[in-house]
């Protein structure tokens, strides 16, 4: 009876550590992250980044700049959701 107590528990164990590193079943725990950290951080900005960034540059009267990388993109991005108002918070 001990042993199957101890089994059970460490079938327990394994999958409870094993769902804390499955990122399906915390979506959202890597989703903040530094652009330079990003693995495609240089490549082209994608084309939902382009057309936020279209948005948003006329909304703060400046030009868009289409050579931006997806890092560079998305922390433009931050930087005019400061400027027109649009940010989290």
């Amino acid at each position: 009876m001990l042993q199957h107590a101890r089994r059970e528990h460490l079938k327990n164990t394994t999958v409870v550590s094993g769902m804390s590193d499955d990122p399906k079943h915390h979506p959202t725990g890597n989703a903040v992250k530094d652009p330079e950290d990003w693995v495609t951080g240089d490549e082209p900005m994608t084309g939902a980044q382009a057309s936020y960034l279209q948005t948003l540059s006329g909304e703060a009267g400046e030009e868009l700049d289409r050579g931006l990388t997806k890092a560079e993109a998305s922390e433009k991005i931050d930087a005019l959701q400061e400027k027109t108002g649009r940010g989290n918070g």
